[in-house]
């Protein structure tokens, strides 16, 4: 793969806008398309669950996904890694979350369990109802035997025990401030980073030739694992810490980004 550069996208605000019809621009399906024909590997890099991506973004040709904050890699269309968390320890963070009285969603490869004996918050109410509009199952609950998770999320509010469940939760878990009064919960070691660094690994491709775009601060880990980090204009908070920073979403983006990073321009094995 001599030559070969590795791009990393987010999804949300990077590939697809959060605002208005959500339609992926024509200008970023084109730069994926000139970026693959030049030779070049394009990935998928999410904390959803594979499951999860729409095929909307899929029907884009990527070469492959890094999901579920790196607990979940695909190439090629094969699996090459996966890691879940141990039932045991599900099952004890299913008490943790009721106890604290926290509102969670636990996200596993093929599905998500909600906790019908949670309380209702509007951002856990929001993503049940997305997902049910979207045909996706949302009946699966947390007292299911077949209950486990790979990752969640969990929103709160003033009648939440915050300090105490991130206190426990620290021990075997990342714990990702979200805003928004909600959190991502990933399992140690996993992370966009290492799912970035397992990728390169696998393909024999150097630091140095990666490249990772997103808009919102949960990429940063993203950053700090490639050798250039690209901020998308409509990313303001994710702006201070990247190499370079392309247009809005709707301006482009993701054309201009790609273009000045000679991702156009073909690959000793695409000549």
């Amino acid at each position: 793969m001599h030559g070969t550069k590795i791009m990393f996208f987010d999804i949300d605000g990077t590939l697809v806008p959060e605002d208005g019809d959500h339609k992926i621009p024509e200008s970023t399906v084109r730069a994926l398309e000139l970026a693959r024909k030049a030779g070049n590997l394009l990935f998928i890099n999410t904390g959803r669950p594979v499951f999860n991506v729409e095929e909307n973004v899929r029907s884009l040709g990527f070469d492959g996904y890094v999901c579920g904050c790196g607990t979940y890699l695909e190439y090629g269309g094969r699996e090459i890694f996966y890691k879940t968390v141990p039932k045991e320890l599900c099952l004890k963070t299913r008490e943790l979350m009721r106890t604290c009285d926290a509102v969670p969603m636990y996200e596993r490869r093929d599905c998500v369990f909600f906790d019908n004996k949670a309380r209702k918050l509007p951002l856990t109410e929001g993503i049940r109802n997305e997902f049910a509009a979207q045909g996706k199952d949302t009946s699966r609950h947390a007292d299911e035997d077949d209950f486990s998770f790979d990752k969640f999320i969990f929103s709160y509010d003033d009648k939440t025990d915050l300090k105490r469940a991130l206190a426990e939760l620290d021990k075997d878990f990342f714990c990702i401030d979200r805003g928004s009064a909600f959190y991502e919960i990933v399992p140690r070691p996993c992370s966009k980073a290492s799912g970035i660094e397992a990728v390169l690994e696998y393909c024999k491709l150097p630091k140095s030739s990666s490249y990772a775009i997103g808009d919102s601060l949960n990429d940063l880990p993203m950053f700090d694992a490639v050798g250039t980090s690209i901020s998308m204009g409509n990313g303001t908070m994710l702006i201070p810490y990247a190499d370079y920073v392309t247009d809005d979403i709707r301006k482009d983006g993701i054309y201009n980004a790609l273009e000045t990073m000679g991702f156009f321009e073909p690959t000793e094995e695409a000549i």
